[in-house]
């Protein structure tokens, strides 16, 4: 049987009342696979660009340590270890204070507070990064130089991290200036990840006499664990990729050091300096293969980050978070 339309029922322009919602999905998806093609053509130029280093260096270029583009020698461990240490101290930093901050403003401010401070947070994601670099450089580095840093060396000095000269351009400068930048990325994906908890996990700590503090300990964020992971994994991937602010503050040296007071080098950093100097084929085949395997760094993180997020959204009777 064949049901007509009732009268006075609007039809589309193209003579069919789901013609428009086609093409209307389709366009739609089209935008979509651009976004996936943008991806995979990033991820194919820069294979095709480090074709030479990948042939030449095989599996050596990420393990070797000397980078001397006069006799084209080419090894990228010095970068990662100064991309990854100075990431991972930017987390150790900002981790704690992200997490107090979206604590207070979804559990403990009022609605006045939420609202200033929420705004000062996520005004710190609109300053340029060139902004941070300068500040570290003119005001973080001197002031680690003469302050910080001496004190860290006379109280912490026999243990490596804390060893060296003072410089105040150096790996513990950037952490800070990174820790600095990612912070409104990770309390502002918490905030949304502890919002995100069901409101019957608080009234039930609270009707069992919990405290607020209580509240949030024992219901809040065992809950939100993987949400609260995967927003630390976000500010990594921001951290990760980070060049100007970092080049600024590091001190741009190819070396590995277990001291943080001693300048080092970051992936990113390297690519934006030598890049517009590079004049043979082969140094511009090893910027591009330390950015494929930056570009390959950043997108596992962030699909893992993005997948703890989401399991927080998890009903309470599905998987716990």
């Amino acid at each position: 049987m064949t049901v007509s339309a009732a009268p006075g029922t609007p039809r589309s322009l193209f003579g069919g009342r789901r013609t428009g919602d086609r093409l209307f999905s389709r366009l739609t998806g089209c935008f979509a696979l651009l976004v996936l093609l943008a991806i995979s053509s990033m991820a194919l130029e820069m294979t095709r660009a480090s074709a030479p280093t990948l042939l030449a260096f095989g599996a050596k270029f990420a393990l070797g340590t000397v980078w001397d583009p006069l006799h084209r020698v080419f090894g990228a461990l010095p970068f990662v270890w100064g991309t990854v240490v100075s990431s991972l101290l930017a987390l150790v930093i900002a981790v704690p204070v992200s997490l107090g901050v979206a604590v207070y403003l979804s559990e403990l401010a009022s609605a006045w507070q939420r609202d200033v401070l929420g705004f000062l947070v996520e005004m710190l994601a609109a300053v340029p990064s060139v902004v941070y670099g300068l500040w570290g450089a003119f005001a973080l580095a001197p002031w680690l130089r003469a302050s910080l840093e001496p004190w860290l060396a006379r109280w912490f000095g026999f243990l490596p991290l804390f060893q060296g000269t003072n410089q105040g351009f150096g790996m513990l400068a950037g952490g800070i200036v990174l820790s600095i930048m990612i912070l409104p990325t990770i309390s502002s994906v918490s905030r949304e990840v502890l919002r995100a908890v069901p409101a019957s996990l608080r009234e039930g700590a609270l009707a069992l006499g919990a405290t607020r503090t209580e509240m949030v300990r024992v219901a809040v964020l065992p809950y939100a664990r993987s949400g609260l992971v995967g927003a630390a994994l976000l500010g990594l991937g921001r951290a990760l990729g980070e060049t100007m602010a970092i080049t600024m503050v590091i001190g741009n040296r190819a070396e590995i050091s277990s001291s943080l007071f001693a300048p080092s080098y970051t992936m990113a950093s390297v690519i934006a300096n030598e890049f517009t100097e590079a004049s043979d084929p082969l140094h511009l085949a090893a910027l591009a293969e330390l950015g494929l395997l930056l570009f390959l760094l950043t997108v596992a993180l962030n699909i893992v980050a993005r997948l703890l997020v989401a399991r927080v959204g998890r009903p309470l009777g599905g998987a716990r978070a």
